[in-house]
This record gives structure tokens, sequence and C-alpha cells, in this order.
């Protein structure tokens, strides 16, 4: 048998060197040097590349949107440095922002112009106002509710409280109007433009009566029959009224009336009449110049088709900055230029037409009306429905309340625990809902894309728009 040879490693092999030794004593395997580096798979190469594509294109974004801010920022900084006296007023305008027709959250209009265009106002000492709604039509309202009060004082019909003449800061009324010239007016998106003209017109067209409107609807809603009794219940109920103890029968209700109910409610106050007030003024055939209006476009988007428009405005919000940068700066440098309005004012007889062709300004930030929910349409289909249901409910209602005020019957274990509302409860109620109903449904009249804005002829040299002088070549300069 033959013996094998057996090779004996060399000294040289049996080395190893410093960092080895070193591995091997700390108890890291020595292997991990052996490997060799290599690319990662596909899927890994892939994943790396779309994530640090998307994450690099959100910080360009976003440092973007801090040098576009800054670059404003500078050049309006200057103005909030200029000596002032210890009562003076900063200049100061009125943000209008209405509520996105579809959203439940009603501040995404303000929210906007907080992010966009505020850093500017502030960083140039310019003090703002914010006006907004949480219903359709709201903003409608408040816009001709002002007027009117603006056209009394005016007219003298009413006086400014004494207590406010009294203060240091006080200015006399020809004062505070130029004040409110030298501010101005931001319109944040399409809706609200369409309130605000719609104000506007409303304020300068209706009379200076001052209105009670849940009294008016009141004496609207009194002779609908709703809260009638059937003939001969009261006949049936008579006598058991008799019959019954008094504590029983001693909270029959006694105001069946809106009117009345009114008076229960609120505080006893007197009406004045409309005639006493020397209030048949007719509308001035004149307005009297108004505050400069900054139109700021606004889109919100919403519904799960929208999600694309959603993630790509995430990622390029630097267009939103500066488009707020460059509103709010003509806005400081008061670069103006007149309203552009449509020429023929006839097809405006009629403001439920659809327009027919390009009205200007009127048409501003008109594509954004595409964007709105097609579900939108139906709501004066759901109003009525809830109405519907609401009344089939109320009879079943009135019945139980007027029983158990008259007391043909005894209250159950639940309705003692959980009493009922009474008649008087149940009238206030239909009034709110009533009120509800009826605003919503002329407030979307107002901002639906099919009604056009409002136009009165009177707004042609009263109306100036804030512009960027770079972009208009009849820009004036407001000093």
């Amino acid at each position: 048998m033959s013996e094998q040879t057996v090779e004996k490693p060399s000294v040289a092999s049996q080395r190893t060197s410093g960092i080895r030794t070193a591995l091997k004593y700390t108890g890291i395997p020595t292997s991990w040097l052996d490997k060799r580096p290599k690319l990662p798979s596909r899927n890994w190469l892939i994943f790396i590349g779309v994530t640090s594509s998307i994450t690099g294109y959100y910080i360009y974004d976003r440092r973007q949107c801090k040098k576009i801010r800054q670059e404003y920022t500078d050049k309006v900084k200057e103005l909030a440095e200029l000596p002032s006296g210890p009562l003076d007023k900063p200049r100061k305008v009125t943000v209008y922002g209405s509520k996105w027709p579809g959203d439940e959250d009603y501040d995404q209009s303000l929210r906007y112009f907080r992010k966009y265009v505020k850093p500017i106002l502030v960083a140039a000492a310019v003090d703002y106002e914010m006006v907004g709604s949480k219903r359709l039509g709201e903003l409608a309202n408040r816009v001709a509710n002002d007027v009117r009060r603006r056209r009394r004082l005016d007219l003298g019909i009413d006086e400014e409280p004494e207590a406010t003449k009294a203060l240091p800061t006080y200015e006399p009324l020809p004062q505070t109007r130029q004040r409110e010239l030298d501010g101005g007016v931001i319109i944040v998106g399409r809706p609200t433009w369409k309130e605000f003209l719609h104000g506007l017109r409303r304020g300068w067209t209706e009379g200076l009566q001052k209105v009670d409107e849940d009294e008016v609807l009141a004496h609207e809603l009194e002779d609908d029959g709703a809260f009638d009794e059937p003939e001969g219940l009261e006949l049936e109920t008579e006598g058991a009224d008799s019959a019954r103890p008094r504590s029983f029968t001693q909270h029959k209700p006694t105001l069946y009336s809106p009117i009345q109910l009114n008076n229960v409610t609120q505080p006893q106050r007197t009406l004045t009449s409309p005639s006493s007030d020397t209030l048949n003024v007719p509308p001035p055939s004149e307005i009297s110049p108004l505050p400069p209006i900054l139109l700021l476009p606004f889109t919100n988007y919403l519904g799960f088709s929208q999600i694309p428009l959603m993630i790509w405005d995430f990622f390029n919000e630097r267009h939103k900055v500066r488009s707020g940068s460059e509103a709010a700066y003509s806005l400081i440098m008061k670069h103006t230029r007149p309203l552009d309005f449509p020429l023929d004012d006839s097809e405006f007889a009629d403001t439920s037409a659809p327009p027919t062709s390009s009205h200007g300004d009127l048409d501003f930030d008109k594509q954004s009306e595409s964007y709105l929910k097609k579900s939108l349409n139906g709501i004066p289909q759901d109003i009525e429905k809830a109405r519907k249901k609401y009344y089939e409910e109320l009879a079943k209602k009135l019945e139980t309340a007027r029983a158990l005020a008259r007391g043909t019957r005894e209250p159950t274990n639940e309705e003692l625990s959980n009493p009922p509302p009474t008649e008087v409860e149940l009238r206030q109620e239909r009034l709110n809902k009533e009120r509800r109903w009826r605003n919503d449904l002329i407030g979307w009249t107002i901002v639906k894309p099919d009604t056009p804005a409002v136009w009165d002829s009177r707004f042609r040299h009263a109306i100036r728009i804030f512009t960027n002088p770079s972009s208009s070549s009849d820009a004036s300069f407001d000093s």
C-alpha cells in the first residue's frame, strides 16, 4: 500500500493581513472581505431610480418655492420699513373667499390665500381682513348688506355710533372711504367672483329698508297648511281636555303663528316702519368708485377622477407660489387697469341665459368650473327630496306633540326619558330648515356653471382691476 503524500500549507499562505487578524479577534467573519461588489437586481434598480427621482423632484420644487417667495419678499420689504406715526393705520385689503361647491371644507379658498398670497402682504406690512362663507350664497348676502349699510350711512339715514366717534383712532366717513380706495379687494376663485358681483348688484339696486328675513319667511309659511289641525279634532279633544287634570292641560301651546313664535324665541323689539325712514330712494344712476379688485385664480380638485391633478399640484407647487406672489406684488404696487367689460349689455338682461361670447373679466377663471362635480347638478332634486321626507315625518311629530300637550294620552317611558319636541320647537325647526333649503338653492343658482356672472352697466367706471404692469400696456400706477 503506497503512502499518500500530504502537502502542508506554506508559511506564506498561513499568514494573514493585519485587518484580517483584527477582524478575527473581534468576531467579524473574514469572509466579508472576500465579497466583490455587484449591481443590484433589476427590481431594486427600478425602485431606487423611481424613489430617488420623486424625492429629487419634490426637493427641487420646494427649494424653488422658497426662492420665489424670497425674491418677492425682498422686492417689497422696504415698504414695511417706511416711518409712520403712532396713530397711522396700515393699508388694509379685504379678502373674499366663498365655499367651493361640493367641498365640505368651506375654508379652502381662504387657506389658498393664506398660503400663497399672505406672506408677501405681511412682508410689505399690508393688513388684511378675511371674509368667508360656510354655505353657498352667504357671501352674496354679506356683500349686499354691506353695500346697503354703506348707502344708508352716505344718505344720513343711519349714524355712526357715538362710542366709535369717541375713540382716538376714529376717522370721519370721507377719510374711511379714502382708506378703502387705497386698500383693495381680493377675490379668490370664480365662485367668489360670481357671489361678489351678485351681492354688489343687489346692494346697489334693492331698497334700503331693514328687512327681517325670518319674519318675511314666517309670513310666507303661515298659510301653507303644514300646521293646520284636521277638522273636528278640536271638538273631539275639548271634552278630553276638560276631563284631564290641570297638570296635563296647562302646557297646551297658545302660540301657533310663526310670527308669534319669533317673539317667543327672540327678545321683544320694536320694528321701524319702512315709510317712516324716508327710504323710498331710487337706486343711484352711477356708482361711486369702488376699491380696486385683485382676481386670484383658484381651483379645488375633488373626487377620485381628479387625483392625478392633485398629485401634479403637489409636485408643482412652485407655480402656485409664483402666481400668488405676482398677484400680491401687483396689489402692493397698486398697478391697476380698467375693468374689461362686455360691449353689449342686451344678453345680460336675462341672467339665467348662458353666455354666448367672451365677456372679459366676467369670464375670470371660467375654466375652473369644468372641474366641479357633475353630481352638483342634482342639488335642486336633493333639496326637494329632503323637504318631502321632512314634511312626511313632521305630521307624526306634530301629532305626538299635540297629544302630549293636551293630555289626550300618557307619555311613554321613552318619551319621559327623551321628551319629543313641542309644537313651538317644531315650528322653529321648520323655519330653520326652510331658510337653509331656500338659501342653498339660491346659492347654487348663483355659482352653477350655467349661470354667467351678473353684470350692471354702472360697474363700468366704478371698478378697476389690479394687474401685473408687464402684462398690460394701459395699466396705471396709483400713488
